[in-house]
């Protein structure tokens, strides 16, 4: 153990010195990302050609999943890929369990030394069931609700008491929607489910799988029974607008018309209300912890290093910049509002200030508890097959098709076939 430091420091100086002989010749580098880290990256570059300006950074961007889609490809044919590679949550771990991507926990990179710096939860979301770790954390979306003050002020309802529990939420929604005719509680039920899903998992726990890859769905699993029913109780009440998936057009349509009361994402959703989904509503809209006392996260973002990629050394360069650095994960808050990966960062002056758009609401200090209250999940490969199975599942409960029992016993059967 004693000449770990000696092996680190001998490795630091081989790369210092391959990236800053003044006689080297410029190297250039790819990144492709989607948007807004490509805002990031470019706000990124004078900073970077800084400290190394032998490299020169090329910007690749493409549609979330149009970028997604192409990574996808370039990984299972070997070719295509750029230097650095930004990869969503959702996509980390079907792409992890390839060999696609370069295990950034062994030398020269050594990413572990850097893990008592991050947010507790990210470095296990890019980790793999053998140990390998394949991308380096840059940004997360610590959850919050989010809640227009005037329809709950019109309604005599409280935030605390509004979000006290998931129970209080339903019972103070009807409130809230009695004194705001024509409104919605909530986009759509299936929201609180997920949130419901993604919390109080037990040591050994994945969201879908334990760690022996046994399947966790089950109408015997409080967890699952708990959240279908909550949702159901939210759709048969008639709170929800219905509108699916975030993003999507009806989504859309409930913000820009404000009759939603509440909504539950990560903290970077205020950068959208205030450009674009809802820049009509500014300082009425408000943000609050999670109901139940629950915290979760809503994405994050990684970058990665492909194992085609010939230029990895300069690639590593760029990616602990953009991930390692206090003032550059500042700027990339600044940014795009993005909530940064790295501890240090959020302990800046900017986390403490008001935010204009939800009337001054010191909103980033919730954020920031919430993001250190927030657990480690592990990943398995079949996650996105058991989400969409579970999710496929929750629509029946919705719709009145199946009960929460039959529901949760035909996802559970049906994951297991397909993890055979």
């Amino acid at each position: 153990m004693r000449n770990l430091p000696r092996l680190t420091l001998a490795l630091s100086i081989a790369l210092t010195a391959a990236l800053g002989s003044a006689s080297a010749q410029k190297t250039t580098i790819t990144v492709g990302v989607f948007p807004d880290l490509d805002s990031v990256v470019k706000a990124a570059l004078p900073g970077f050609n800084k400290l190394y300006p032998n490299i020169t950074v090329k910007i690749n961007s493409l549609a979330y999943a149009d970028h997604h889609t192409a990574l996808t490809t370039a990984l299972s044919t070997g070719k295509g890929a750029s230097d650095v590679v930004a990869v969503d949550f959702g996509y980390v771990a079907r792409f992890a369990e390839g060999n696609g991507l370069v295990d950034i926990s062994k030398a020269p990179y050594n990413a572990g030394q850097f893990r008592s710096q991050f947010i507790a939860y990210t470095y296990p979301q890019a980790m793999t069931q053998d140990g390998r770790m394949v991308g380096m954390p840059t940004d997360i979306g610590p959850g919050a609700m989010f809640y227009r003050s005037d329809m709950l002020k019109k309604a005599g309802v409280s935030p605390a008491a509004m979000n006290a529990s998931w129970e209080s939420y339903i019972s103070n929604g009807k409130k809230v929607l009695a004194a705001n005719p024509g409104t919605f509680l909530i986009p759509d039920a299936g929201e609180a489910a997920q949130i419901i899903i993604r919390t109080g998992l037990k040591s050994g726990e994945g969201l879908y799988f334990d760690k022996n890859n046994n399947v966790l769905v089950d109408p015997a699993n409080p967890r699952y029974v708990r959240a279908f029913t909550i949702a159901k109780q939210i759709r048969d009440a008639k709170l929800d607008a219905r509108a699916g998936s975030a993003f999507s057009p009806e989504w859309t349509t409930a913000f820009q018309k404000g009759n939603l009361a509440t909504e539950f994402s990560g903290a970077w959703l205020v950068g959208h209300m205030q450009n674009w989904l809802a820049k009509d509503f500014s300082g009425k809209w408000a943000s609050q912890q999670l109901p139940g006392n629950t915290y979760a996260s809503w994405g994050g973002s990684f970058y990665a290093i492909p194992q085609q990629s010939q230029h990895k050394t300069e690639a590593w360069a760029l990616i602990k910049y953009l991930t390692t650095n206090k003032d550059q994960q500042v700027l990339a808050f600044k940014t795009t509002g993005a909530f940064p990966a790295l501890r240090a960062a959020g302990n800046d002056p900017v986390f403490n200030e008001g935010v204009p758009y939800l009337n001054g609401q010191k909103a980033r200090v919730l954020w920031r508890q919430a993001a250190l209250k927030i657990q480690p999940l592990d990943v398995n490969k079949l996650d996105p097959i058991a989400e969409q199975i579970v999710n496929d599942a929750l629509s029946s409960v919705l719709d009145g098709s199946k009960d929460i029992t039959t529901a949760l016993t035909d996802a559970k059967n049906l994951i297991a076939r397909r993890a055979r």
